[in-house]
């Protein structure tokens, strides 16, 4: 028989907490990384209940929060509604979240989030037992950045997707957290390699000098492991992708031109990377960010 030692029997800290908001402050996501899925999942069914919360979305083994920005009031009821968001506020660069909870659930509100990854600083009451606890914990305030990247590789070798996970885990960092990989099914055209898709990339970063200097660095490891002549990588900064979506429609239900692409992309502030055949594929690929188990489906539409 093994004899353990555990150093907090009672706290099973979150790997990382993140928030990517819009320019204007009204919505956030809160994104969490947790260490047990149990746990995870016992606070998406009871943080839905939240009044801020508008929708929740579980991507692997993260959950996102999608929530106005405002305080709201909770009554907590044991086993019913034992615990939630109370609080997400903006204050210039940095973000506080208040969460509450009672029980176990307020173990989760305080110690397991307050030290996770990510978090700047915090607040907690004491928690477990019967108990009802607070935690405010405060983050890097993120804006969200999206990169589409296609046609790194040849009908010989190579594979856009494992290449563009590769590149993105390399270069994660505190300042550039890297929150997202999907796989975009397109229209089969004749020039395919083999499959028709392009991949999208989501990062949640803090300032414009951090966006910058991870697309710079995107862009170099592409031309230094692309093996192909006709990659396209382009990326666009912003809450959503909407103002995309009928181009990515166009380009998953039939055949788009490369100069309509860059047209497409120059009127709807789209930035250009690099401007091979693959822009095509990599400019309907952005608004599919997040959504890897329906980007992988050919339809003709968005839902």
């Amino acid at each position: 028989m093994r004899d353990i030692e555990l150093e907090q029997p009672y706290t099973i800290s979150y790997k990382g907490i993140y928030v990517v908001c819009d320019r204007n402050n009204r919505y956030a996501e809160i994104i969490e990384h947790p260490r047990c899925y149990g746990g995870a999942s016992w606070a998406r069914y009871h943080y839905s209940n939240s009044p801020l919360i508008l929708q929740v979305n579980t991507i692997g083994d993260m959950t996102r929060y999608y929530t106005k920005i405002g305080t709201s009031n909770l009554e907590l009821k044991p086993s019913a509604f034992a615990a939630g968001i109370e609080s997400v506020t903006v204050k210039n660069d940095k973000v506080e979240i208040t969460y509450a909870g009672l029980g176990g659930g307020g173990v989760g509100a305080t110690k397991c989030r307050a030290y996770a990854d990510g978090v700047i600083s915090y607040d907690i009451t004491e928690s477990g037992g019967g108990r009802s606890a607070k935690g405010k914990i405060i983050v890097p305030r993120r804006e969200r950045l999206i990169i589409g990247i296609d046609d790194t590789d040849t009908k010989e070798k190579g594979a856009t997707w494992t290449l563009t996970h590769n590149i993105a885990d390399a270069l994660n960092c505190s300042e550039s957290v890297y929150l997202s990989h999907s796989i975009v099914q397109l229209y089969p055209v004749s020039s395919k390699t083999q499959n028709c898709v392009s991949t999208v990339l989501e990062f949640g970063c803090v300032d414009e000098n951090a966006k910058n200097k991870i697309l710079q660095e995107i862009k170099s490891a592409l031309l230094k492991y692309s093996v192909s002549d006709k990659t396209g990588m382009v990326a666009f900064s912003g809450f959503d992708a909407v103002d995309i979506y009928n181009y990515s429609k166009m380009c998953r239900s039939g055949e788009v031109s490369k100069d309509f692409a860059m047209q497409y992309a120059r009127e709807h502030g789209v930035e250009i990377w690099l401007d091979g055949e693959g822009v095509i594929g990599a400019l309907a690929a952005l608004p599919w960010f997040a959504k890897p188990d329906e980007s992988i489906k050919l339809d003709t539409g968005l839902q």
